[in-house]
């Protein structure tokens, strides 16, 4: 479909060259937002039932590679399965040795024994690495506890 336009000052009409990008940038700007949204839902892909702390948040603008450490005892280097005894070198291997400043969290789950965590927590920190932090959940609030109460 060619839309035309009357020239000025002339009757006779020519085509119109101009291309409307306002389609485009509702594309555009609809897939921002479904990209914002869903990117921090990937971030986590092992399920675990976090411990509950009282801690303070910890902040940083680097992000930390992540040991799982699931319900059944398996470890996970972010999303792979990583044998216990091949772990301190995957690590090595990832943070190029530089194990001063590389910020390792655990996340064990709260079913699991304090033994093994401190086990795995144990191994990593025994291979050199000085940042290795336990993940725990904030407590829930009075009011959210008592509503969910029978």
């Amino acid at each position: 479909m060619v839309f035309l336009k009357k020239s000025r000052g002339k009757s006779r009409l020519t085509p119109m060259s101009e291309m409307n990008v306002t389609p485009m940038i509702d594309v555009m700007l609809v897939l921002l937002v479904i990209f914002m949204v869903t990117a921090p839902l990937l971030t986590v892909g092992v399920k675990v039932n976090l411990p509950t702390a009282n801690a303070p948040n910890i902040s940083g603008k680097e992000t930390p590679l992540v040991v799982h450490v699931n319900n059944e005892g398996r470890i996970f280097l972010g999303e792979v399965e990583v044998d216990f005894k091949t772990l301190p070198a995957k690590l090595m291997a990832i943070t190029s040795g530089n194990m001063e400043n590389s910020k390792i969290f655990v996340r064990g789950d709260r079913s699991l024994s304090y033994g093994k965590i401190m086990e795995v927590m144990g191994c990593i920190s025994g291979s050199g690495f000085k940042k290795v932090v336990l993940v725990t959940e904030l407590p829930k609030k009075q009011g959210q506890n008592a509503s969910k109460r029978p």
